[in-house]
C-alpha cells in the first residue's frame, strides 16, 4: 500500500484519495473524483505543469496498487482529463 498521496492533516470534504483501493474518501468515486478534479483546475489553473507532476506522481503510486487496472485506463482515469493548453515554441 502506498502512502504518499493521503495529506497530513487533511478536512474532511477534502476529496482525498485513499489507498491502495484509490477511492475518494469524500464521495467513494474513483479518485481523482469530479469534485477533486475541479479543485486541482482551481488550484493550479495558472500552473497545469505543476499539476500534471503531481497526477503524474499519484499514477506511478497507484500503478503499484491497482496492478489489475490496464496503464492505460489509469492513464486516462489520472491525466488524460487535465486539458491541454496551446503548445509554444
Amino acid at each position: 500500500m502506498t502512502r504518499g498521496a493521503e495529506a497530513p492533516g487533511r478536512r474532511d470534504g477534502e476529496h482525498v484519495p485513499v489507498t491502495p483501493d484509490w477511492t475518494c474518501g469524500s464521495c467513494g468515486d474513483e479518485w481523482p473524483c469530479a469534485t477533486k478534479r475541479h479543485h486541482l483546475l482551481s488550484e493550479y489553473q495558472v500552473d497545469r505543469a505543476s499539476l500534471s507532476v503531481y497526477l503524474g506522481s499519484c499514477l506511478a503510486a497507484a500503478t503499484q496498487d491497482l496492478r489489475s487496472v490496464p496503464v492505460t485506463a489509469l492513464q486516462d482515469r489520472f491525466i488524460g482529463w487535465v486539458p491541454r493548453g496551446p503548445r509554444t515554441i
